[in-house]
């Protein structure tokens, strides 16, 4: 995109509800807890936010924040090829490892991308979910190939369908100039507030107290999100692996069904 537009208004941008990420149409596998009575109002969805957030969100932003960092590898963000006014192992107050300076390149990127959709695969238990990521995975790199063509979208792994949504984001939000960390908060907040929107619908809620505890889940998303960050300098299988059991065979179950308002 051009013109005035900053990094921090395009975060705004990524993080609307407007943006073509592939969510609107799922509930995080909320409409399954409803249908199984796990979720019956204001309180029980609290719970269940910040649980999908400890768990879905955490690895969902580790996972963006990895392929962030595959294609930016300086944490600030700013591309390998932009000078920093000072000697580069002083870049974010750490040195720059020898693998930090290789990632840039289109093979060891293809091959970090590559390892992480492996690892991300084995952290989602239930062939529905990954599918669902998958899915979802597509619909943002249509979006995200449309704003910023120039991007290497040809890095993404193919296999299995698509890569998964979190790696898509990983790259959307260095294409849009985003750091590491603030792609992270994006994935944390979409976490929540995608099923936060679909309990309004479900559930009959007041928009308004909704809105409310997503403000108050505001400071769990950041700390979901600088632990994500701060993840996202492990290798690939180090990245974290914290699960729903119950979510997984919810996703099972909801994908049997009919008649169904939300494709997940």
């Amino acid at each position: 995109m051009t013109g005035v537009t900053t990094p921090s208004t395009m975060v705004l941008l990524l993080a609307d509800g407007r943006f073509p990420a592939g969510a609107h149409a799922h509930s995080g596998g909320l409409e399954a807890a409803v249908k199984a009575g796990r979720v019956r109002d204001l309180a029980t969805l609290e719970g269940f936010l910040r649980g999908r957030l400890a768990t879905a969100g955490l690895v969902g932003a580790a996972f963006a924040a990895a392929a962030h960092r595959a294609v930016v590898p300086d944490p600030t963000g700013r591309p390998m090829s932009e000078p920093t006014g000072r000697p580069e192992s002083e870049s974010a107050g750490r040195p720059v490892s020898d693998p930090d300076r290789r990632c840039g390149s289109g093979t060891d990127r293809r091959g970090t991308l590559a390892r992480l959709d492996v690892e991300l695969d084995a952290r989602t238990a239930a062939v529905a979910l990954r599918s669902v990521s998958r899915r979802q995975g597509r619909a943002l790199l249509r979006a995200g190939r449309s704003i910023w063509p120039s991007a290497p979208w040809g890095d993404l792994p193919t296999a299995g369908g698509g890569p998964h949504q979190p790696l898509v984001w990983g790259l959307v939000g260095a294409a849009a100039g985003a750091t590491r960390a603030q792609t992270a908060s994006v994935v944390a907040y979409q976490t929540v507030t995608g099923a936060a929107s679909a309990g309004v619908r479900l559930l009959g809620l007041d928009p308004y107290r909704v809105q409310v505890l997503l403000v108050d889940l505001a400071g769990a998303c950041d700390a979901t999100a600088a632990e994500a960050t701060r993840a996202a300098d492990d290798p690939p299988e180090r990245l974290p692996a914290a699960a729903a059991p119950l979510t997984d065979i919810h996703a099972e179950l909801h994908a049997t069904w009919e008649v169904r308002l939300f494709a997940s």
